[in-house]
């Protein structure tokens, strides 16, 4: 796939994924309540996972894993799409996924056998990345996604997943908040 191609994927692919998280304002009054994927932020971003994974050639395995308010500095397997993980969860700075938490930074790995860090998923997997979600400086979780193909991440897939991430945010910072009413 071309960059070129990318771009035009992730352009349609954006806006399917904002349908998914954005919050349901009817416009109409409604006198009982209205079930959305967006009402269950778990069914949101499963959502989310199942278009990128069916969409996107190269995303071989989708997932988010959210930090779990009941551990200290802990990332938990949420909605994924792809082939059953072992790693369920993963403390902030172990893997690539703890660190990308631990630094509140983007990774993309080209080639996973060349990293020492890397938690294995599968005998498959080639490539990696991993963006951190995060709302007022604090990391609510990440998106990782896994290739089965060398370097198949560009700065294509990272932008748009960031605007990915950004959605997830809004998302889960909602769901946040609702709980706390």
């Amino acid at each position: 796939m071309t960059d070129e191609e990318k771009r035009e994927l992730f352009s349609t692919l954006i806006h399917k994924v904002s349908a998914a998280t954005r919050p349901v304002t009817p416009l109409t009054p409604v006198t009982r309540p209205v079930k959305h994927p967006q009402d269950n932020p778990n069914k949101a971003l499963q959502i989310v996972c199942e278009l990128l994974k069916e969409e996107v050639p190269h995303y071989d395995w989708v997932g988010f894993y959210l930090t779990d308010p009941n551990a200290e500095r802990e990332l938990v397997l949420g909605p994924f799409s792809g082939a059953p993980t072992e790693h369920v969860r993963i403390p902030f700075g172990h893997g690539i996924c703890g660190q990308a938490a631990e630094r509140k930074q983007t990774f993309i790995v080209p080639d996973v056998a060349a990293e020492t860090n890397y938690l294995s998923c599968s005998p498959h997997v080639k490539s990696e990345i991993v963006l951190p979600i995060l709302k007022a400086g604090e990391v609510m979780g990440e998106l990782d996604i896994d290739s089965d193909t060398l370097d198949a991440f560009s700065e294509e897939d990272r932008a748009f997943l960031l605007k990915v991430c950004y959605a997830a945010s809004r998302l889960l910072y909602r769901a946040q908040e609702a709980r706390r009413k």
